[in-house]
C-alpha cells in the first residue's frame, strides 16, 4: 500500500512539473512534432545545398592547423546521425518509465544550445573515412538517416518523452535526443559556412 502511494504521488508530481506525460498513450503534441519535423528538414537541406558543388580542393581546405576541414565535418556529420539512431533505437526498446524524467535537469532548449560541445577524435575519423570511401557516400548515409528520422517524427505513436536515456552523462528523453540530433548537425554546418567564409578558402 505505502509503495503503491509513493508511486501516485511521483507520478503526479511529474504531471504536475510538466516533466512527464503518462506511461501508456502519452504521444508528442502537434507543436512538438512541427517543430523537430521543420528542423530534420531546415539542417538537412541547407546542408545538402551547402556542399552540394564542393570541389575537392575546398573540401579539404583547412583554415588553421588543427581545424576541421569540410570533408571531415561532413564524415562526423553523418557518422553522428547514425550513431543517434543506435542510441535512440536502444532506449526506445527499454519500458517507459517516466518515474526517470526526475533526473533530466535540461530543457529542450538548453539542450539544443549544448550541441557546441562536440569532440571528434582522430580515431573515430579515420572509422568513418573507412566506412565511407567519399563524402558522397558519406551524405547519401546522412540523407538517408535523416529520412528515416522525418518519418519516424512524423508518424510515431511512441511514448518518447518517457524514455530517458543518456547523452554526454545529461539525462534527456528521447524526443530531446532528436532535437540535439537537428542542433549538432547545424552546429557543423556553421562551422562549414565558417570555414567556406575564409578569406584563403578556394575558389
Amino acid at each position: 500500500m505505502l509503495q503503491r502511494t509513493k508511486g501516485r504521488i511521483l507520478l503526479a508530481l511529474l504531471v504536475i512539473t510538466g516533466m512527464a506525460g503518462t506511461v501508456k498513450n502519452s504521444t508528442l503534441s502537434q507543436k512538438e512534432r512541427k517543430f523537430c519535423v521543420n528542423n530534420l528538414k531546415e539542417t538537412r537541406n541547407e546542408l545538402v545545398r551547402s556542399v552540394k558543388e564542393l570541389s575537392p580542393a575546398q573540401l579539404d581546405f583547412r583554415p588553421a592547423p588543427g581545424k576541421w576541414n569540410i570533408r571531415e565535418c561532413l564524415y562526423h556529420i553523418a557518422m553522428a546521425e547514425n550513431s543517434f539512431n543506435d542510441m535512440l533505437q536502444t532506449a526506445m526498446k527499454q519500458p517507459a518509465k517516466p518515474e526517470k524524467r526526475l533526473a533530466i535537469k535540461i530543457s529542450d532548449a538548453e539542450l539544443m544550445q549544448t550541441a557546441s560541445v562536440c569532440t571528434q577524435t582522430a580515431d573515430a575519423l579515420q572509422h568513418a573515412k573507412a566506412k565511407w570511401e567519399s563524402t558522397a557516400e558519406a551524405m547519401a548515409s546522412f540523407r538517408s538517416a535523416r529520412t528515416e528520422h522525418l518519418r519516424y517524427v512524423r508518424n510515431t505513436t511512441e511514448d518518447l518523452r518517457n524514455h530517458v536515456t543518456q547523452l554526454h552523462e545529461e539525462a534527456v528523453d528521447c524526443y530531446q535526443l532528436i532535437l540535439f540530433m537537428t542542433a549538432h548537425s547545424n552546429y557543423h554546418l556553421q562551422q562549414i559556412k565558417e570555414i567556406m567564409a575564409d578569406e584563403k578558402f578556394p575558389q
